[in-house]
């Protein structure tokens, strides 16, 4: 490759890393010193004392020249190593918004363009050293317009609970236990609807605008000896849904096409409680390398407004395997995190009962589930899905973009889903199955701060699909 070439990627990374890294959802962060009574371990709370002067920041402190991390001594009394992630201390700039920027602090501009919601403006601000509390708080707020009107702003804010800082530098964070809360206004032009069961047909897409106000607040926490190994899941919603026609041209709009769908969920507002057990064995949430989890997880809109109650169960699975490197060789037993190819394996199963609005039903489709399709392509009482997906790293050791800035690794996935959407949990597995299968691409900042772009097919056509974290 020549060096003109290299350097045009390099500087389409580097934009692309400025977009991807100002929409994390939390990365990971952590910290230490004083004990916290709340979660028995030991907790900084922030940086004690005066800060360090930004020219005694060195951006290498922890990390190899050639991106690789070498393992920090955990101490004796963390249970699962495993299951807790190491930040370098050059992950850690001290400084105000400005002396952070493109370190922990991020600011992206961009522009997009589509027939159906038309030219749109937005800007995304992320800090994921909030308060510079060493990585433990993560905020952000972005907001976009577009010609059409769609718009979407949203505040988000994370705290972890479970964070140390090492005596050589650094600080360590278990991924389990964290707490949060997100406020988000939004108008959406471009909502499907294709009807409901296995055989609805391509032909049948409807769209509908959905206008909505959310308030997020909730927590994740691992439990206490000898239940470690489950993680308990609590949430709450306050959601305000207000429809109208869609803008997707081509299509009725869901009013025209559905009418006895659409209509009784027009003006919806309630609130939606979630709950969620799994005993979880992975060596991390967001990323893992190796373990399992099986859990159950409900998400009940208990308190609508005309009086109705409902509920959407779910029983899930998963199972990752590490397998040998493709174009790597796994780096070494003294790395923090070396590349790790994998073969990841997931299932879970839906069923639903009381009446909500439409929207809330399971469905199939999307960036999270059969990426082949449209969001929102299968919806019913019930559906299940059965997903594989083998994730292989290509440059295991990242491409520097600035001093402080390197994408850590890039890497690539080969998936396949199948599943289904029945009328009730019984004909669940009698119905049609529908597939699709795939190509990503996966980029990865720090082993918890993974940003995927998938390419679907499936007998509907090519889907694009892209999202923070992995689907499974």
């Amino acid at each position: 490759m020549s060096t003109n070439s290299w350097s045009v990627i390099r500087v389409a990374l580097y934009f692309g890393l400025f977009g991807f890294a100002s929409l994390l959802p939390g990365v990971a962060g952590a910290q230490p010193r004083n004990i916290d009574p709340g979660t028995g371990y030991e907790d900084s709370g922030g940086v004690l004392g005066p800060q360090s002067p930004e020219e005694e920041y060195d951006a290498w402190d922890g990390i190899d020249r050639n991106g690789r991390i070498p393992k920090a001594d955990i101490p004796d009394d963390i249970e699962h190593p495993e299951r807790w992630r190491y930040i370098p201390e050059g992950r850690i700039k001290p400084g105000n918004l400005f002396q952070r920027f493109l370190v922990s602090s991020f600011i992206a501009p961009y522009v997009f363009s589509n027939g159906d919601v038309g030219t749109g403006f937005g800007v995304a601000f992320t800090d994921i050293d909030f308060r510079l509390k060493r990585r433990r708080e993560f905020a952000g707020i972005s907001a976009s317009y577009t010609t059409k009107g769609q718009q979407r702003y949203s505040l988000k804010w994370r705290r972890m609970l479970k964070t140390r800082d090492l005596p050589e530098g650094g600080v360590i964070q278990e991924e389990r236990s964290y707490v949060y809360a997100q406020v988000e206004y939004s108008k959406t032009l471009t909502r499907r609807f294709f009807g409901y069961g296995p055989n609805t047909l391509e032909s049948a897409e409807s769209s509908y605008l959905d206008e909505a106000i959310i308030v997020a607040l909730g927590f994740s926490s691992s439990l206490p000896k000898p239940l470690d190994d489950f993680v308990l899941e609590l949430g709450l919603e306050i959601e305000s849904h207000k429809l109208g026609s869609g803008t997707v041209e081509g299509v009725p709009t869901t009013q025209q096409a559905f009418p006895l769908v659409f209509d009784p969920d027009r003006d919806r507002q309630f609130g939606l409680m979630s709950a969620e057990f799994r005993w979880d064995t992975r060596d991390s949430q967001r990323n893992p390398y190796s373990g399992h989890s099986v859990g159950f997880r409900v998400d009940a809109p208990l308190a609508q407004n005309g009086g109705d109650v409902g509920a959407v169960f779910r029983i899930f699975g998963t199972q990752v395997f590490e397998v040998p490197g493709l174009f790597h060789s796994g780096g070494d037993d003294d790395e923090a995190h070396p590349p790790t190819d994998t073969l990841a394996f997931g299932f879970f199963g839906e069923g639903s009962v009381g009446s909500m609005p439409f929207y809330l039903l399971p469905t199939l489709g999307g960036t999270e589930t059969q990426r082949g399709f449209i969001d929102g392509r299968w919806r019913d009482r019930a559906a299940w899905q059965g997903a594989a997906e083998y994730r292989f790293w290509i440059i295991p050791r990242g491409i520097p973009i600035t001093r402080n800035v390197r994408i850590e690794r890039l890497g690539m996935a080969l998936f396949y889903e199948v599943g289904a959407v029945a009328a009730d949990v019984g004909a669940i597995f009698h119905s049609r199955v529908a597939q699709s299968y795939g190509l990503g691409f996966r980029i990865g900042l720090e082993r918890a701060a993974i940003f995927r772009l998938d390419l679907g097919f499936s007998d509907d056509g090519l889907n694009f699909a892209g999202g923070f974290g992995l689907s499974f």
